[in-house]
C-alpha cells in the first residue's frame, strides 16, 4: 500500500511516499481502507520528536474515516463494508492513518455518522473526544457559564457546540470579528477578544466580575494563568495543554479544580480504549441529529501532498481541520 512515511524527526522534507506492507488485521482489529484522514497539531509535535510517536521510519496520523475490508477475530460487531471513523493510530504501537489502509483496534472505532461525508467524519475523532472529556470532567450543566478559549480552534469549536448542547451559556475567545461570527454560528452566546481584552475586562463585561464557572482551555502555556484569572470562585477548569510551569496559588485562593485531558493516553497505555469508542458513538448520534458539525479548512490535499499539508497546519494559516483525501491506488 502507499503511505506517507516519516523517515526521521524534523522538517517535512523527511517525509516520503513509499510502498509499504499492508498491515495484518489480527485479533481485535479491523482493516479499514482509508478514504480521508485529518491532521492534528500533535502530529507535528511527534514529527519534531515528542517521544510518543511510532518507531521510525513510520506512519503518522491519528484520525480517519473509511470502509472496513477485513474483520479480525474478537473485533466486536463490525462487518465488512461498514463505514467507520476513529482516532486509532499515529502513536507508539499503532500504525498511522496517512496510508491507504489502517489496522485499527476495534475499541477505538465507531460507525460513521450517515449524515456526514468521509471528509467531515475524518475531521471529528481526536478533537471531539478531547472536547467531550474536557466537558465531562468539568461537569458542565445548564446552570453554567462556560468560557472556551480558542473557540474556533480544533477542540474549541467542538467544545462550544457540546457545551451549548448541554444547555450552558457559552463565551468563546476569538481574535477578530470573523472569528466572532464563526463562534456564534457554532452556538456561542458571547465572545471575548483575547487580543484586546484582558480576562478581568471580559469577565467584568460578561459575568459582572463573578467569573466563569467552567473554563475549557485549549491553548495552555501562559494562557492557563489567564484561565485562573477568569474563573469564578469554586470554578472548574479543564485544560488540554498543561506542559507548563505555573503559579497554582490562584487555585487555592478561589478553590478551583483543575482537570487535565490527555486524549491519546488510552492508545499509549492500552487502558480505557472502550470509552473512546463509546464517545465516538455518541458523537455520531449528535452529528446525525445536526447538533455537531466540524469546521474544515477549504484547501484540499491528497496523500501525495500531505507533507505540504503538515507544513500548512504548522504555519497557522489553516481555518479549521486540515483533511487529507487518501488516493485509492493500493499496491
Amino acid at each position: 500500500m502507499r503511505a506517507l512515511v516519516l523517515n526521521s524527526h524534523g522538517g517535512v522534507e523527511n517525509f516520503s511516499i513509499e510502498n509499504i506492507e499492508r498491515p495484518d488485521t489480527g485479533p481485535g482489529r479491523v482493516l479499514v481502507k482509508v478514504a480521508s484522514a485529518s491532521l492534528n497539531q500533535i502530529d507535528n509535535k511527534i514529527r519534531h520528536g515528542l517521544p510518543i510517536g511510532p518507531d521510525l521510519p513510520g506512519v503518522l496520523g491519528c484520525d480517519f474515516a473509511g470502509v472496513i475490508e477485513e474483520v479480525g477475530s474478537q473485533a466486536g460487531d463490525f462487518s465488512v463494508g461498514d463505514e467507520v471513523f476513529g482516532c486509532a493510530g499515529g502513536v507508539r504501537g499503532h500504525g498511522g492513518s496517512l496510508a491507504e489502509y489502517i489496522a485499527a483496534d476495534y475499541r477505538l472505532v465507531a460507525k460513521k455518522p450517515p449524515r456526514l461525508t468521509m471528509r467531515q467524519a475524518a475531521a471529528l475523532p481526536l478533537v471531539s473526544i478531547t472536547a467531550w472529556e474536557a466537558i465531562e470532567r468539568a461537569r458542565i450543566s445548564s446552570s453554567d457559564h462556560v468560557l472556551v478559549h480558542a473557540g474556533t480552534g480544533g477542540v474549541g469549536h467542538i467544545a462550544v457546540q457540546l457545551s451549548r448542547h448541554a444547555g450552558a451559556r457559552v463565551t468563546a475567545t476569538v481574535g477578530d470579528e470573523a472569528g466572532a461570527s464563526l463562534a456564534k454560528s457554532f452556538g456561542a452566546s458571547d465572545v471575548a477578544f483575547y487580543r484586546s481584552e484582558a480576562p478581568s475586562d471580559y469577565s467584568k463585561r460578561l459575568t459582572g466580575g463573578k467569573g466563569f464557572s467552567v473554563i475549557i482551555d485549549t491553548v495552555g502555556g501562559a494562557n492557563l494563568e489567564r484561565s485562573f484569572e477568569a474563573a469564578s470562585l469554586n470554578g472548574r477548569i479543564s485544560t488540554t495543554t498543561s506542559r507548563v510551569k505555573a503559579d497554582l496559588s490562584p487555585l487555592h485562593a478561589k478553590a478551583l479544580s483543575l482537570n487535565v485531558v490527555f486524549m491519546l493516553l488510552p492508545m499509549l497505555s492500552n487502558v480505557g480504549k472502550e470509552k473512546h469508542g463509546a464517545i465516538l458513538r455518541q458523537i455520531a448520534t449528535l452529528a446525525d441529529h445536526g447538533h455537531l458539525r466540524p469546521l474544515i479548512d477549504p484547501n484540499h490535499f491528497t496523500l501525495s501532498s500531505a507533507a505540504k499539508a503538515y507544513e500548512y497546519l504548522e504555519g497557522g494559516a489553516a481555518k479549521g481541520k486540515v483533511v487529507i483525501d487518501i488516493e485509492s491506488q493500493a499496491a
